[in-house]
């Protein structure tokens, strides 16, 4: 936890101070506690969050927390490999992680207790059990919203909260990111597609589309920021929009957020060092985001697929490695060495930037993947082979950042990666770390659609080992 000394301001004792009336605290008292809280490092505004979310649920035992002397039909195929930290392992097919394991934490005991995906989303995304077990519409909102409702007054000149998917998933249910009660104003701005294909373009502008035009190609996108404003304004739609559009549309035509989402800017070591594909530049456009603003980015991770490239017979389009789906480890070995490689150059960037401290970094998926193995005929290779099924009683994911402590494990599972056999926990213990670095009081309340005052997490403590 933090020290309490005169010269230190918790975030937590920062926000509430500054919600007093100037009749408790005065306006130099109030100055003098932000300067408190910038000296400390500690400043409400100028800290971010990552999320790499890796819908379908990733193997635990495939990438984080193997077994190599559990029973055949539980360990699997890989072998663990030594890290640069003493004692800590991970997969054979993630060598460049165990280069850098001294900048990242593995957690290894959150469990829940939802196994289908819709409920695995809602329970791990919104810190709540969800009301219908199944299905994606959220009945809480989600936690990118809860960050951006507390920051809604923080005008950076970019979104505060935006999620990148692949093209066909941009609806805010397809992975329960929905606001529920906070509103749609709370939702992520969407960015759609493969940031590294040649036509990429940032389309999701709440805006006429006839204004937005088309953009077919990377310099048209740069230059159609600057259009779409000067044509809003000489058509008067400006003064016709209401607030929330307005805002919307003077954000994403500012310098700034032209700037932040053009990727061109970045070298072409560094896009290569990040990987050509999809999540290679999600990744990296989620660090220009952060730098330049935003409060929380949500890139989600399905299929690795490069422009050009077709996805192998025998892999699945997300991590939803069932027998039916894909090969277990075949579909392993093709998306483990990409995902390495996101991963990994993102940590590393972080900490090469000077960011380690101002972005906390998270990866992971709803759920894990059950320990026993099982077989099935594959829907498109129509052989039989391995896969592993939903299971949300043990899961593994990865911190970096946020100025906390890294190169440990926390906690463990048994024997076999069934249960936490050691400090187990949920994912709201998680959130409740991820809102601590933000400066948020998880104990805020806003009221749900029937007035009741709803706690931003209804339980939950930040994770000792990483604070």
């Amino acid at each position: 936890m933090e020290p309490r000394s005169p010269s230190a301001v918790t975030r937590r004792h920062f926000l509430r101070a500054s919600t007093l009336t100037l009749g408790g605290l005065g306006l130099a008292d109030l100055l003098r506690l932000r300067a408190r809280a910038r000296e400390s490092g500690h400043t409400v505004e100028d800290t971010s969050v990552i999320l790499l979310w890796l819908p379908g649920g990733p193997p635990h035992m495939e990438t984080y927390d193997m077994k190599p002397d559990a029973p055949a039909e539980y360990r699997g195929d890989f072998k663990p490999i030594l890290t640069n930290v003493p004692g800590m392992e991970v997969c054979e097919h993630l060598p460049r992680h165990a280069r850098i394991a001294d900048k990242y934490t593995l957690i290894r005991s959150v469990s829940h207790n939802f196994a289908d995906h819709g409920g695995g989303h809602k329970r791990f995304l919104t810190g709540r059990d969800p009301k219908e077990p199944t299905g994606f519409v959220n009945d809480f909102p989600m936690v990118g919203s809860m960050a951006s409702k507390m920051r809604e007054g923080r005008n950076v000149g970019l979104p505060n909260y935006v999620s990148g998917v692949d093209q066909g998933r941009s609806d805010v249910d397809v992975f329960s990111f929905g606001a529920a009660y906070l509103g749609p104003s709370t939702t992520p701005f969407t960015v759609v597609g493969d940031p590294n294909a040649p036509k990429f373009e940032v389309k999701n502008l709440a805006m006429n589309a006839a204004l937005a035009g088309q953009l077919d190609d990377r310099e048209r996108l740069l230059h159609g920021f600057d259009d779409l404003r000067r044509a809003a304004d000489r058509n008067g739609v400006m003064a016709a929009m209401d607030e929330y559009s307005r805002k919307a549309l003077q954000l994403m035509t500012s310098e700034k957020a032209r700037t932040a989402f053009d990727l061109s800017r970045e070298p072409d070591a560094l896009r290569d060092r990040y990987g050509r594909h999809p999540w290679g530049q999600r990744a990296l456009l989620a660090r220009r985001l952060v730098e330049a603003g935003s409060s929380w980015v949500t890139m989600v991770l399905e299929n690795p697929t490069p422009p050009g490239a077709t996805m192998p017979i025998y892999s699945c389009y997300n991590w939803d490695s069932h027998a039916v789906n894909c090969h277990l480890f075949e579909d392993a070995k093709y998306r483990l060495p990409i995902y390495d490689q996101a991963v990994t150059a993102l940590v590393e960037d972080l900490y090469d930037r000077g960011l380690d401290k101002k972005v906390l970094l998270i990866v992971t998926g709803e759920f894990g993947r059950t320990p026993r193995i099982s077989y099935s005929e594959g829907t498109a290779t129509k052989v039989k082979q391995p896969g592993r099924d939903h299971w949300p009683s043990a899961m593994s994911m990865l911190v970096a950042g946020g100025g906390m402590r890294t190169g440990q494990v926390v906690g463990a599972t048994d024997s076999k990666g069934e249960h936490p056999k050691e400090r187990p926990l949920t994912p709201n213990d998680l959130w409740a770390t991820a809102f601590r670095h933000l400066g948020i009081d998880t104990e805020t309340t806003f009221p749900d659609h029937s007035g009741r005052p709803m706690a931003i997490l209804p339980y939950g403590e930040p994770i000792r080992e990483l604070v």
